[in-house]
């Protein structure tokens, strides 16, 4: 640990979606540290827990270690610290990740988390442990409270149900901002373009696989200028072989985005995936699906919206 962040206050926790929770949380660890003049880092694991401990589960993860850094700066932290969770860290007890990581290594003043975050070999540790070894090693510790929304806990899972149902406002709504997949832009076989519609082909990844469909999108290109687009997310059923991708096309854009990082943001499900009989056909669905893209991304009046208003 630099000394420079020596003596901060740390958000711990997995923050895979940052959502409003998240958000409480780091912003407790931040305004502490303000108040004490101490730099504030929030923390992550990665890979996630879950893939260490079931490395064949689907995927799951709702934003990237880049976009991570990203939102935490954003809020105000000053680093953002990465527990690599490997054989190791799974070994180490309750008793060793504070005493010989959080206050020996890391030097940490104070710790952050929710009510129910857990840690240390066979989950040893919980708010109680982590109050009571930082005191006796002079650690301060403070949890932060659950946060509801719509009568509910927000909640990465609450979120992930949301996505996989195509409820691309709730979604939205709890993350505060609308679920974004970032990717390389690959070559592929060129059929979007063959019939007036070229697509940028991203992977899937690691990301959590929303329901398959088309989707009202908004793109950031690596210029910083934000389109607005529509995407297929899934198989492409009228195509063969079925190859899992992402597909924005963007509205008004002309370039070439080739082997360039993009981050293409879910704003509304239109329609599940089908399959059509000929070109013709799914050349007016396509046609279909932009316009009512268009129309739900500027609003009745034409104008563009604020997308990111939660």
């Amino acid at each position: 640990m630099p000394e420079s962040l020596r003596g901060a206050i740390i958000a711990l926790g997995n923050f895979d979606g940052f959502h409003r929770g998240h958000q409480a949380v780091a912003g407790e660890a931040i305004a502490w540290a303000r108040a004490e003049g101490r730099p504030a880092i929030i923390a992550t694991f990665d890979p996630h827990p879950v893939r260490f401990f079931a490395p064949d589960a689907a995927p799951f993860r709702l934003t990237t270690l880049d976009q991570r850094q990203e939102l935490f700066a954003t809020a105000g932290a000053d680093a953002m610290l990465v527990f690599a969770f490997d054989a190791e860290l799974a070994a180490t007890t309750a008793d060793g990740f504070v005493r010989d990581l959080l206050v020996g290594r890391l030097g940490a003043a104070g710790v952050v988390t929710g009510e129910d975050f857990t840690f240390g070999k066979g989950r040893g540790g919980n708010v109680t442990v982590l109050k009571e070894l930082g005191a006796e090693l002079g650690m301060a510790a403070r949890a932060v409270g659950p946060v509801s929304e719509e009568g509910a806990v927000v909640s990465s899972s609450r979120i992930r149900d949301a996505l996989k149902s195509g409820d691309c406002g709730l979604a939205t709504h709890l993350l505060t901002r609308p679920f974004a997949i970032r990717g390389v832009v690959e070559h592929g076989a060129k059929l979007g373009r063959s019939i007036g519609y070229p697509t940028a082909n991203l992977k899937l990844g690691t990301y959590l696989r929303p329901a398959y469909g088309i989707y009202a999108v908004t793109g950031l290109l690596p210029d910083g200028r934000l389109v607005h687009g529509a995407a297929n997310l899934g198989i492409r059923p009228s195509f063969d072989p079925p190859i899992e991708l992402l597909e924005p096309f963007f509205f008004d854009f002309s370039g070439d985005l080739y082997g360039q990082e993009i981050e293409v943001a879910l704003h509304h499900y239109l329609r599940p995936e089908a399959k059509f009989d000929s070109l013709d056909a799914l050349t007016a669905q396509m046609e279909a699906d932009c316009l009512r893209a268009r129309s739900l991304l500027e609003g009745a009046s034409g104008e563009a919206v604020d997308l990111l208003d939660p």
